[in-house]
């Protein structure tokens, strides 16, 4: 039987319910709607005040820093390394944890999100390495105290005579923090956490070589050797007498005695074990250095097994190579071959530095291909400073301050040229300078609407990852010229698959010294010097060499898994700017982030 129509009274009834309904539901909506955007802007607002007061105490805290982020008023100064310093750090950093742990993450925007994971992940590893006391511990080949010092007002902008009295007391405090140091290792000689006695061998030379007689040959009276032309002939003079001054007695006499004290009682207290997990809580230190560097929490065995994997992968690869070009002989006979041939290698320091200088500019002009944002930030080809060559690596990068009077610098290792051979030299310059270490660190300081920490924030393996990228990248950008270039990328490839599994040998698994030694020599061409450099460095400090082939493996299979999931709409200029968008991110929230790239980019 058909339903009866409602009457018009029945309908009026029921529209005015409607009506009324709507209504309700519309203002539940608004309501919710309000509640929703007053807890976002909540918790947006509780996150910038933790970190805006987190970057003003960091400017407090690392006066270094603040100078090279172009924050005036610190460069006048050093840190503080006292036990009170460090509990000072412990309670603000544990603070400003706890105040970003009770902020709710949900309502905050994407942008938002990375800045609490990024400072909630920066503050957890400084606490840990706070707890574990690793200030016992305040050198190794690569980095220590006093380079810090020397290094600290490098590149600075000094115009005035306030900036260059800034300069002179930042020397004149070289007395006490040399001493705060020295402190803290007496603390790790009592403890028994130190350095094994042949890095202190390695390293005490190259502070000895710091004691000047002359107060001008050092690197720290550079700066008064070409004073402004503003600057009166009295104001001058004066500012060069005191830098003189301040030079010949405080800073030599600070070096001479950290020298006296390697020298000494350090090495002395030095162990003779190389091992990380034979320190006093080792276990728990190693495993630390490796949250550090490859911004993962993974298993030494589980880093040590990848390594022996991409050894055997890659051995493959240099062993096709070699029959490719030809020659007739053993992998052992060809590396040989390699380190001795003199076609490999500079006459001069020169002719090294205009090598590499002409491979960059060849780099550059591939660059707009294969990225759509280049920094607006200059580099240049430098040597290493001859003081400390001796003992430093290959080549590194420096970035520049921000507001500084340099641009980025390619520091190349120019002593013993024999050790230095030029087919290497294309894969260097990639990983190093661009698209490597200075596109991916200017593109950084140049993010904007970032806080400032994350401008000049270093995560090794999302930097070091992206450095053994770009020289992977180099294939395709069609730079290497011939076979033993490509040899060389193969052996440098090799080389920090070797680091993966000689760091976690040496400091897990009880390795000598020797047997890294033999181990890195037998799988890549590298020379004699640098073997010995680069297994001393990694005996100095654990877990940082994990950070290169650990930070690639994952950036390579985030851009298999774009490829994969993109198809025909993959951009490779697209991938490679959204992985630097955001500058420095641990693993997993880079992984985080591509993946929303990937979905962006699908529903295009």
């Amino acid at each position: 039987m058909p339903t009866p129509f409602p009457s018009n009274k029945t309908m009026t009834a029921l529209m005015l319910a409607l009506c009324l309904q709507g209504q309700t539901f519309a203002l539940e909506a608004a309501a919710v709607n309000t509640t929703t955007a007053e807890a976002a802007a909540n918790a947006a607002a509780q996150l910038q005040t933790v970190i805006d007061e987190h970057w003003q105490y960091s400017l407090r805290e690392d006066p270094i820093t603040a100078g090279r982020m172009g924050v005036a008023g610190f460069n006048d100064r050093l840190p503080g390394v006292t036990a009170a310093d460090r509990a000072r750090r412990l309670k603000s950093e544990q603070q400003f944890l706890r105040r970003l742990e009770a902020i709710n993450p949900d309502p905050l925007t994407d942008a938002e999100r990375i800045n609490h994971q990024l400072l909630s992940w920066v503050l957890q590893n400084s606490i840990d390495a706070n707890q574990l006391f690793l200030d016992r511990i305040p050198a190794n080949t690569f980095y220590s105290f006093w380079g810090s010092a020397l290094d600290a007002s490098s590149g600075l902008s000094m115009h005035t005579v306030q900036d260059y009295r800034d300069y002179i007391s930042r020397i004149k405090d070289f007395d006490r923090y040399f001493d705060e140091n020295i402190a803290n290792m007496r603390l790790g000689i009592k403890d028994g956490f130190v350095l094994p006695k042949i890095v202190v061998q390695g390293i005490a030379p190259t502070v000895r070589a710091l004691v000047y007689s002359d107060p001008t040959k050092s690197s720290l009276y550079e700066p008064f050797s070409k004073l402004p032309a503003s600057l009166s002939k009295a104001e001058q003079q004066q500012l060069q007498q005191d830098a003189r001054k301040a030079i010949a007695e405080v800073a030599i006499p600070a070096f001479a005695r950290v020298a006296d004290f390697l020298e000494g009682d350090y090495l002395t207290a030095a162990t003779t074990s190389l091992a990380a997990e034979q320190l006093p809580n080792g276990k728990a230190y190693y495993r630390h250095t490796i949250r550090t560097y490859v911004t993962a929490d993974i298993d030494p065995a589980q880093i040590h097994a990848i390594g022996l994997a991409e050894v055997k992968r890659i051995r493959a690869e240099m062993d096709a190579l070699i029959k490719e070009t030809g020659f007739e002989g053993s992998f052992e006979q060809f590396t040989s071959f390699l380190r001795t041939d003199p076609q490999f290698y500079a006459k001069t320091p020169r002719d090294l530095l205009k090598e590499a200088s002409y491979i960059a500019k060849r780099i550059d002009y591939r660059l707009p291909e294969f990225f759509g944002k280049l920094p607006r930030l200059p580099y240049g080809v430098v040597p290493v400073p001859a003081e400390i060559a001796p003992n430093y690596t290959t080549a590194s990068y420096n970035s520049a301050a921000i507001g500084g009077t340099r641009g980025g610098a390619y520091w190349l290792n120019t002593f013993a040229l024999d050790q230095r051979p030029m087919y290497e030299l294309v894969a260097l310059t990639l990983h190093e300078a661009v698209p490597g270490h200075h596109l991916q660190s200017a593109i950084s300081q140049e993010l904007e609407d970032v806080p400032q920490f994350r401008r000049n924030l270093y995560l090794s393996a999302y930097g070091e990852g992206w450095g053994l990228y770009a020289e992977r990248l180099g294939v395709e950008m069609g730079v290497y010229e011939n076979a033993y270039q490509q040899f060389g990328r193969l052996s440098y490839e090799m080389w920090r698959a070797c680091r993966l599994v000689i760091d976690t040998g040496i400091h897990a698994n009880g390795w000598s010294r020797q047997q890294a030694l033999d181990f890195l020599a037998q799988n890549t061409s590298l020379s004699q010097a640098n073997v010995r450099a680069e297994v001393d460095r990694y005996i100095s400090w654990p877990g940082q060499a994990l950070s290169y082939k650990m930070g690639e493996i994952k950036i390579r299979q985030l851009r298999a898994k774009a490829e994969q999931a993109l198809a025909d709409k993959f951009d490779l200029r697209a991938f490679h700017d959204a992985l630097l968008a955001n500058g420095a991110l641990p693993m997993e929230v880079l992984e985080a982030e591509m993946d929303r790239f990937i979905a962006k980019a699908k529903s295009r």
